[in-house]
């Protein structure tokens, strides 16, 4: 068969698939919809300063896909290349991103216009096909399930080669449902993400120090930054956020670099509409920014950004532009659990707090907060309550789970999905923090999630009015209370139960001291209108290298009446979640993500749990009993049975070793005596 010999002939081949398929609904680049038009315009204008900065790309150059579909919930982008080699261009497993490849090869410039889609915010993830062949019988197809705008977030569904799962809204959620991310994959990037950006914590952490900004103000620096980035719509015209090109280092007042970066943050904040007493609260600490105009005079760069931009430049300038190469750029990428700010705050602190053991204002993991919120069956209809928020972890993790519920429920992109989604973020999450600081880092975080910062409140949960949370209606309390609070913080969750709708349940992570003595007061008081449901004892490094603590999660229901005592309370030993935590990061040492996985089904099912017999041993893992009024019986630890009869494995391996010392010793008296000559 004769070879095509024009990229028209592929075109035409895919067209033909399309109408053997029945597919009419599909558009070639000169038809693209505006609004998908203008969301890969906006990711290419990012990512060609990017690629002009290193020197790759050519100016004036705007591509698009050679097909696409937006018939569907997300986009369908199809780029075609003449030739069987011009499938992929690939380093190792990665799909390379450079200017050459994205031009020459199909499976990287479909991924390429899938991230630019997304990088624009207009999109969360989209379809990547790429196709390439010599004639009609040798044709390839490589399909990628996209979900982020940077490296390695896409997937390759290898079990399809065809155009076929497009031939239908019913066919397309089949593959949907292959080619979205499994929990077990969630859970590998949310554990990956974590480490990056704990990486570029450390190297943002020594660039700041390097140029004598201290340990509280260096994440207001990036808080404040990434703010600063966003885009802003006014009367439905964009106008891009700041990028570093336009941080000119010119020493004139209002001009110079920290005075665009504040101006900047304040406008946005005024646009979201954010309450006048939050907004003075959080420019009174991003004004930190501009606050020395040292910063803003030119330098020679940082070793750190050396390789970031072409010559001399402000501090702040190289700042900002490690957080938009970095940070700003990978928010996408990065699993929607992920407490940004609170990474970030959590590596400086190491620093601030030296050797770590000022443990009242350690934070959650992400796979921790998560796990909690699913405990808690968080849901697209809950009421979401944290009285001491930190960094918003926990409110993250809450929204995050409630938009998924609402769009399994009613369709990404849907009307009534939207609308939901809405709700979620302005009346579903509650948040109150005492500290400046982190009120400002929590209503960023939420800001940058799509804005969930409208019920973030500044001040102390115990003095704010008890109007605000009858109003709310909180029938979920999520907690990781100050453990320097008195009581190591249980007040908190005595407060928070009795501010919640019957019914409702709440879950702290706190010291077990607080179980087993420390906390007996406000533990007799909850039991007095509450249900103890369950206690789990957590990895004792899990705050490493902040702080080394034993902690627990206690899971409570508030019923308005007292604790029966007659029901048995599940105590669960989660002392191995399958990570050693290092001052260098987390390691996996025995199948973590299904332990998460698992800890959730046997917090519900208990003893009778479906989970691998290899992993778990139920009878030891798990303790059914009954509590006492004393208030200081709530840990695992006062319930676990030692076994001490013997079994058939102890019998064999004393028999083993027994029989191991005898041969020890018979080689070892052969020895001496070779060596007496005997």
């Amino acid at each position: 068969m004769k070879n095509w010999s024009l990229e028209d002939n592929v075109n035409d081949w895919v067209k033909s698939e399309f109408a053997r398929i029945k597919q009419t609904k599909y558009t070639v680049e000169s038809a693209m919809s505006d609004y998908l038009k203008n969301a890969i315009q906006q990711g290419v204008l990012i990512k060609r300063i990017e690629l002009e900065e290193a020197g790759e790309t050519e100016k004036g150059k705007s591509w698009k896909p050679d097909f696409h579909l937006e018939t569907f919930d997300i986009p369908v982008l199809i780029e075609n290349k003449l030739g069987a080699s011009k499938l992929s261009s690939t380093n190792g497993d990665k799909i390379k991103n450079d200017i050459k490849s994205v031009k020459n090869f199909a499976v990287n410039g479909a991924i390429h216009y899938a991230q630019c889609a997304i990088m624009s915010k207009k999109y969360k993830e989209a379809i990547a096909i790429g196709i390439s062949g010599d004639n009609p019988t040798n044709v390839t197809i490589q399909v990628y399930y996209v979900f982020g705008a940077t490296d390695e977030t896409y997937k390759l569904v290898e079990t399809y080669t065809t155009l076929d799962f497009l031939e239908s809204k019913k066919s397309f959620a089949e593959f949907y449902k292959v080619a979205n991310l499994t929990e077990d994959e969630k859970h590998k990037i949310l554990i990956d993400s974590q480490a990056k950006l704990q990486e570029h914590a450390k190297k943002l952490n020594k660039l700041m120090n390097n140029h004598a900004i201290t340990a509280p103000q260096r994440v207001l620096y990036i808080s404040g930054m990434l703010l600063a980035m966003q885009e802003i719509i006014i009367d439905k015209d964009v106008e891009k956020g700041l990028v570093p090109e336009d941080l000119k280092g010119i020493n004139l007042d209002n001009k110079r670099d920290g005075d665009i970066i504040v101006t900047q943050i304040e406008n946005y904040l005024k646009l979201k509409e954010i309450p006048q007493d939050k907004l003075h609260l959080m420019m009174s600490s991003f004004k930190e920014i501009n606050k020395d105009n040292d910063r803003d005079t030119k330098t020679d760069l940082d070793a750190i950004v050396g390789d970031l931009l072409p010559e001399v430049s402000s501090v702040n300038k190289q700042i900002f532009t490690y957080v938009h190469k970095y940070i700003f750029q990978s928010i996408d990428a990065m699993s929607g659990h992920i407490d940004i700010m609170g990474e970030m705050y959590s590596e400086f602190l190491k620093y601030a707090l030296g050797d770590g053991k000022e443990i009242g204002i350690v934070l959650t993991p992400p796979y921790v907060t998560k796990m909690m919120t699913q405990i808690l069956e968080v849901d697209e209809n809950s009421k979401v309550m944290d009285l001491a928020t930190g960094s918003a972890g926990f409110l993250i993790s809450s929204m995050e789970l409630m938009i998924d519920c609402a769009e399994q429920k009613y369709g990404k992109n849907t009307t009534k999905a939207i609308e939901k989604i809405k709700e979620i973020k302005k009346n579903q999450l509650l948040g109150v923090e005492l500290n400046a600081e982190m009120f400002t880092l929590a209503s960023t975080n939420m800001i940058l999630r799509g804005d969930g910062s409208s019920n973030i409140r500044k001040g102390s949960s115990f003095n704010e009015p008890l109007k605000l949370y009858q109003e709310f209606q909180a029938d979920k309390l999520l907690l990781n209370p100050p453990f320097s609070f008195k009581e190591n913080g249980m007040p908190f969750i005595l407060f928070g139960l009795a501010q919640m709708q019957i019914g409702g349940k709440a879950a702290i992570i706190i010291q077990d001291s607080a179980g087993n003595g420390r906390g007996v007061a406000s533990c007799k008081a909850i039991l007095a209108q509450n249900q103890l449901v369950a206690s789990i004892k957590m990895p004792i490094d899990l705050f490493q290298p902040m702080a080394g603590v034993q902690t627990s999660i206690y899971v409570i229901e508030h019923t308005g009446k007292p604790h029966d005592y007659k029901k048995q309370v599940k105590f669960i030993d989660f002392r191995n979640d399958g990570y050693k935590r290092t001052k260098r990061g987390i390691i996996e040492l025995d199948n973590p993500v299904q332990r998460y996985n698992d800890i959730i089904e046997i917090y519900k099912n208990g003893l009778t749990a479906n989970v691998s017999d290899t992993l778990w041993n139920l009878k030891q893992t798990v303790e059914m009993s009954v509590i006492t009024n004393a208030g200081n019986d709530w840990n695992y630890d006062q319930y676990q049975k030692i076994d001490t009869k013997p079994t058939l494995q102890d019998f064999k391996k004393t028999v083993g070793d027994y029989l191991a010392w005898e041969v020890s010793n018979i080689l070892k008296q052969q020895n001496e005596n070779e060596t007496l000559g005997k």
